[in-house]
């Protein structure tokens, strides 16, 4: 991709679950269990994981459309109920600290726009000690939900970042329309919750399967 070598970006922006953190098996037997636990269909894991990146509100109505406020409490706390009781013993994925330290040293801005609620994003900055890379962070009911814009145009407005020179990384299609709704490049990582073929379809700048190669491409290009 030629022109992609000739591109650098002071603001890149990463997804937080299935992009820096290996959540989305949890995230999507979560969701399953919790349906299971108050009588709603299971999905299968595959539309359990597309959802995954949304915020919880959404997340859950795209799963069980038309339940009633009551059933919907309920299930968001079956849902929380299962999630929390696997957090803790989510990890990072290996390599991502030391990518995040030499995106660092080399001069980058680094941010989170994420579907996890503010709570949640700061339990695992807690867990993880990793905080001190970002300079700004946006989640979920902070305001719109991906894929709208809201969130990175708060972000690089809160860093004075341009849409040319800002990245977004994620591993759901609804990050790369994030950064398409945005005006922002996006790099599409295949190791999370949606599978590369819907990646790919959107025309990401970059494709890549692996924290290493996603590693490789930021050197090149960012």
């Amino acid at each position: 991709m030629p022109e992609a070598a000739a591109r650098r970006f002071r603001f890149v922006v990463f997804d937080w679950d299935g992009t820096l953190a290996d959540s989305a098996a949890l995230i999507a037997a979560s969701i399953q269990a919790a349906c299971r636990d108050i009588g709603e269909p299971v999905p299968d894991e595959t539309t359990a994981r597309y959802v995954i990146g949304l915020g919880l509100a959404d997340m859950l109505a795209h799963i069980a459309p038309g339940l009633s406020p009551g059933r919907t409490r309920e299930l968001t706390d079956r849902y929380r109920h299962h999630y929390l009781g696997g957090d803790a013993a989510i990890p990072l994925f290996e390599g991502v600290t030391g990518m995040l330290a030499e995106l660092e040293a080399a001069g980058a801005l680094l941010g989170v726009a994420t579907g996890k609620s503010r709570l949640g994003l700061d339990r695992a900055f807690s867990q993880h000690r990793i905080a001190h890379h970002f300079v700004a962070t946006r989640c979920a009911d902070e305001g719109f939900p991906k894929p709208h814009p809201d969130m990175l145009l708060h972000l690089m407005d809160r860093v004075g970042a341009e849409p040319g020179e800002t990245l977004m990384i994620g591993d759901t299609t609804h990050d790369v329309e994030l950064a398409h709704n945005a005006g922002v490049a996006a790099v599409a990582v295949a190791y999370g919750a949606h599978p590369p073929a819907g990646l790919a379809g959107l025309s990401p700048l970059g494709l890549v399967h692996s924290v290493s190669e996603l590693r490789q491409w930021l050197r090149a290009n960012a």
